[in-house]
């Protein structure tokens, strides 16, 4: 495998491809527990405001219905916005994934999502699920198919079958659980890695040393945190209702880590987890 390049980083519109003809924002905005109604309408609508072009939803949060108005609201073109997706764990198997991924783009009230993702591994389901989500990909109502909270050993179980591989793994990844041999794992298979509490909800703000760096650019511990997630070639999908911390987010690109603060950051890794065990949960 050809050695790591930190990609350039220019603004909100940075893309990087994770199947062929498929590019997804390195950072797009994030709508867990953003309740249905005023929150995440509020949020999606400021987001594409302001250009955020990726907006990431799933069965679960309840909100796809909310989220797809306000894109086709928007003014945007479909092809404008990158829209993701997850089937939740009780959907899974190969009937009830088709039916599952009827109902999301239902709700959305688009003809396809740009990628569709399983939320958390089931082993004993996966490899039906991933039947039914390989035919809504050669459907065309799926741009992509990928995976989330997949440890390396479900994902070689996984590539074991799959006659379409995952274009993206999205799971936990911060300053404190950065699951160094997972990514490089993914990058080895050429799976993109998506990174999902990224700023471990506002805890980076307690971590000295992120305080310091952020200090040193003038900038908040969030920016930085997200600045590093990105400089390592990580995309991620942070989330606030709040326009001020949906813009601060945005606000990354005019700064850069140097390589003495992107390992004083890799540091800080403690191998602790915000959200469940992907081994104990699903």
């Amino acid at each position: 495998m050809p050695d790591f390049v930190p990609p350039e980083l220019h603004s909100l519109a940075d893309t990087v491809e994770i199947a062929p003809g498929v590019a997804i924002n390195r950072l797009g905005l994030g709508t867990y527990r953003a309740e249905a109604g005023p929150d995440v309408e509020g949020e999606v609508r400021y987001g594409l405001s302001i250009g955020y072009r990726t907006i990431d939803t799933a069965a679960l949060y309840a909100n796809e219905r909310n989220v797809g108005r306000i894109i086709r609201e928007s003014g945007l073109a479909r092809d404008d916005v990158f829209v993701t997706t997850k089937l939740w764990n009780t959907d899974q198997g190969y009937d009830s994934a088709l039916a599952a991924f009827d109902a999301s783009v239902e709700r959305l009230g688009f003809d396809y999502v740009d990628l569709y993702l399983v939320h958390w591994p089931i082993p004993a389901k996966t490899r039906d699920t991933w039947r039914a989500l390989e035919e809504i990909h050669a459907s065309g109502r799926a741009r992509a198919i990928g995976v989330c909270n997949f440890l390396e050993h479900h994902l070689e179980d996984l590539l074991s079958f799959a006659n379409v591989p995952p274009a993206l793994d999205q799971f936990e990844h911060h300053p404190r659980l950065q699951q160094p041999a997972l990514v490089e794992f993914c990058r080895r298979q050429g799976i993109a890695v998506q990174a999902w509490a990224p700023i471990m909800r506002g805890r980076v703000l307690l971590i000295p040393e992120i305080v310091q760096i952020a200090q040193a650019h003038d900038k908040t511990p969030a920016q930085v945190t997200i600045r590093w997630i990105l400089q390592d070639g990580v995309v991620t999908v942070p989330k606030s209702i709040h326009e001020r911390r949906i813009a601060e987010n945005a606000d990354v690109f005019d700064f850069e880590l140097s390589g003495q603060e992107m390992a004083i950051i890799e540091s800080l890794d403690r191998g602790e987890r915000m959200g469940p065990d992907p081994d104990r949960y699903g």
